[in-house]
């Protein structure tokens, strides 16, 4: 039974709520302190900063343009950090605990091999250091009173060549912490149709893979990640809205492919902070999160890249609270779809469900009741 109240959550019940997080970069999420002590020990001088707060603010203000391509030329200086294993085995680490620290239970995080061997690692030696990188941050996070798992996805670049190669190598690894493949970088003239011999192999391989669509192109995107490609979800998918007519009156009429996309569940991977930056939505109150959420679409709420947009899941549940009134309910919600939608096994996801976001939202709902008996006990008085 739903209590009465409308249980909408502060700062704090928020950080504290059980979040699942399936779109985030680990070149876009790296701490602005350990960008400057990686570059200074490994003699990279391109930094437009050198101090970590001013690094962290170039990283936003730089981002914050509006525009996808502009966006995404950040990650020369991350990824120039991240070419050693013990800098990858760092990042990997820190973003473990950076995530469980947030209240973050399970992630996927994904990055680009190929995009980690100009020191001379191997594409395998580049999976390893950030399995195990992973690994010793879910340790580090348990011995500070936080649980979370992580799973990688392996990213291959849409102007690259080498998606097939990435798919076999996220088949090689995916009983030892690769949960799966993606297919990231500027949309626009670089369709996911020219990889389709690596989804091809993924299918017959019955691996799982999403696929960056429908962020900064439109609807053709999306249709051929799914009828194409054959995507089990949408890396972003925002522009799904273009599908969508909101009459004057507020009748909603979809389109068939935001139809197809709703009726057999397709998962959304939606970044807000992210989309407001690339130019995705004009403000959280315009972003399409709002609509698709009352529709019923399987939406679920990432941060995409917490450096570039100085965010955070517990910032950007804060932002979605603030704009559209959000409980923990829309909260859970949004939970429980994402972890629904991840790539492990159906009982694990179930057993998170039922045992670890359940629970830990059941409790987070119950504190009003007790802050309410603890109000009228002591304005009570005595009358006898």
């Amino acid at each position: 039974m739903t209590s009465q109240t409308p249980n909408v959550p502060g700062p704090d019940q928020i950080r504290r709520a059980p979040k699942v997080l399936l779109h985030d970069h680990l070149d876009g999420g790296l701490r602005p302190g350990t960008v400057v002590e990686l570059a200074a020990a490994q003699g990279y001088d391109a930094l437009p900063e050198t101090e970590a707060d001013k690094l962290g603010t170039w990283f936003r203000e730089a981002a914050d343009s509006g525009s996808l391509e502009r966006y995404l030329e950040t990650f020369a200086h991350t990824c120039a950090v991240m070419q050693t294993r013990d800098a990858l085995f760092r990042v990997a680490a820190e973003c473990a605990e950076d995530l469980a620290e947030d209240g973050v239970v399970y992630a996927e995080v994904r990055y680009a091999p190929e995009q980690h061997l100009t020191a001379g690692l191997t594409l395998e030696e580049v999976v390893e250091a950030v399995n195990d990188g992973f690994r010793e941050g879910e340790r580090r996070a348990r011995a500070n009173g936080h649980r979370i798992r992580v799973g990688a996805l392996l990213t291959a670049m849409r102007h690259a060549a080498r998606a097939l190669e990435i798919a076999e190598l996220a088949n090689r690894y995916r009983d030892l912490g690769v949960v799966g493949f993606d297919i990231a970088g500027a949309e626009a003239g670089y369709p996911p149709t020219r990889h389709l011999d690596a989804f091809e192999y993924l299918k017959r391989e019955n691996n799982h893979f999403t696929i960056h669509a429908g962020e900064a192109f439109g609807l053709p995107s999306i249709w051929q990640a799914l009828q194409w490609c054959g995507a089990d979800r949408l890396g972003h998918g925002v522009r799904i809205i273009d599908d969508i007519e909101v009459a004057d009156d507020g009748s909603v009429t979809l389109g068939r492919l935001a139809s197809y996309v709703r009726d057999k569940r397709i998962p959304l991977e939606l970044c807000p902070t992210s989309n407001l930056q690339t130019g995705a939505a004009a403000s959280y109150a315009e972003h399409p999160i709002g609509l698709l959420r009352k529709l019923h679409f399987r939406a679920t709420v990432n941060t995409d890249n917490r450096l570039m947009s100085g965010t955070s899941m517990s910032r950007e549940f804060e932002k979605l609270t603030e704009t559209f009134g959000y409980t923990l309910d829309d909260m859970q919600w949004f939970t429980v779809n994402a972890m629904k939608s991840a790539f492990i096994p159906f009982d694990e996801r179930l057993a998170m469900i039922n045992d670890v976001v359940k629970p830990g939202y059941a409790e987070l709902k119950s504190e009003w009741l007790f802050r309410q008996t603890s109000t009228t006990s002591g304005s009570s008085g005595a009358s006898a």
